[in-house]
């Protein structure tokens, strides 16, 4: 391994592979260093993968759809074919329920029709076409689970929903990563595994590299911070989190695997729904079951995390309120008695959308604050990305002039700026992920 990079990118979950592979299609020497064994062991492994376009800002939107074209040409796209098998895209459809928290999807609608993609507006009598056995009761606002009132309508029918044909999943996540760690390795890109960042390296007021445990250093003038949970451990590091507006910190996350009802093929016919009637998002998942997640309504618990190396991974009650909350949608979905699914680590800005952006320490750059919401976008950021890195490594001001950057599948401009880490925090934020 040598000392000396032109970048040294922290993690190797799915956009710190990205970000590694559009710099050295730059030309840029780069190294990714991860604590854990593997690309996409973290984060990214617990992804549910979801890949759709309802955002509540109009900026999310566009990144989520110029990102969608780059899973479409996966392999053309990565230009090489992993040894050990390639990710694909596996279009369901989307079903959004309409509900007074997100305006009934007013702002949503506005941003799909902007952005060209097609949805259909439906009536509730509509939904059932998309929902075997689906119960279209409202319950909103959501409850928690010892709430004398859980599981009782609120209402005889929620007020509809937007079907969105254009959404799926990505068949395996931390495979992807791996797609992309191969790709990136073709371009001469290294990876350290098993390797912990201790410090940030400065020299005259510029990031100068990396010292790690163990106390050997490995020198770049280039530094990105793409360490999802433990971000701000990296960013205290470097020094920057105090100036930052926006910071992030790690939030645990829990996610049930619970088998479909019986003559239910969910696998096979199953949709992605996101229904903030009840707080609930899911997916259809292998072995004919459903992946279940929460949507972080008010009434739940935040289950913020002191230290990302040291946190419980049990089940807790959230698992238990999920499963009831759909299975007030879905009819005889119950919760079993083995709880199955995923525990982990979400890295949440304040306001629940990403930082991409430099810092206030020259050669030390951001792309935190991603988890839950961001795998989908993670081809794209990785270019948008390197172009902000090179553009201000050649001495481009992004704090006072954002870059635009040009997204080549929508043919117009993004600005990044939207992302920065001084932002005030964006109110129209939905505050929740789908992750």
């Amino acid at each position: 391994m040598k000392n000396k990079y032109d970048a040294i990118v922290i993690g190797s979950g799915v956009i710190g592979c990205c970000i590694a592979f559009e710099l050295t299609k730059r030309g840029y020497k780069t190294l990714n260093v991860d604590k854990l064994a593997d690309a996409g062991m973290g984060s990214t492994s617990g992804s549910c993968a979801v890949i759709r376009f309802h955002y509540s800002t109009t900026e999310g939107v566009a990144l989520a759809r110029e990102g969608y074209f780059y899973w479409l040409d996966w392999p053309k796209y990565l230009e090489v074919r992993d040894p050990d098998g390639m990710a694909f895209y596996r279009n369901t459809g989307a079903l959004v329920f309409k509900t007074p928290i997100n305006n009934n999807l007013s702002r949503v609608k506005a941003a799909l029709d902007e952005f060209g993609v097609g949805y259909l507006d439906l009536q509730p009598g509509e939904i059932e076409r998309y929902l075997p056995n689906v119960n279209l009761a409202s319950y909103f606002p959501q409850k928690w689970i010892d709430d004398p009132r859980f599981g009782e309508p609120t209402a005889e029918k929620i007020p509809g929903a937007l079907w969105i044909p254009e959404s799926g999943y990505i068949s395996d996540p931390k495979l992807s990563t791996h797609n992309v760690m191969v790709a990136a390795k073709a371009k001469g890109a290294d990876f350290l595994y098993n390797t912990e960042v201790t410090d940030i390296l400065k020299k005259r007021g510029h990031a100068t590299g990396v010292k790690l445990k163990g106390g050997s250093e490995i020198e770049a003038p280039v530094v990105v911070n793409v360490a999802g949970p433990h971000s701000y451990l990296i960013n205290q590091m470097a020094g920057v989190e105090d100036a930052m507006k926006i910071k992030t910190r790690p939030m645990k996350q829990e996610v049930a695997h619970v088998p479909a009802p019986e003559g239910i093929n969910w696998e096979r016919d199953g949709v992605i729904t996101s229904d903030g009637d009840i707080g609930c998002y899911s997916r259809p998942e292998v072995g004919n079951h459903f992946l279940i997640g929460s949507e972080d309504p008010e009434c739940d618990p935040r289950l913020w995390v002191d230290d990302p190396d040291d946190y419980d991974t049990n089940f807790t009650d959230q698992y238990k309120c999920m499963v009831m909350r759909e299975g007030m949608r879905f009819t005889d979905l119950t919760v079993p008695n083995q709880y199955k699914g995923v525990v982990e680590l979400y890295d949440c800005s304040d306001d629940w959308i990403p930082i991409y952006d430099k810092s206030d320490l020259p050669g030390f750059y951001l792309a935190i604050g991603t988890s839950g919401n961001q795998y989908k976008n993670a081809p794209v950021v990785g270019v948008m990305m390197a172009e902000m890195i090179d553009a201000c490594e050649k001495g481009h001001d992004h704090d006072t002039d954002p870059l635009q950057f040009y997204m080549k599948y929508m043919r117009r401009n993004l600005n990044v700026g939207f992302f920065s880490r001084n932002r005030e925090i964006i109110a129209d934020s939905s505050f929740s992920v789908i992750g």
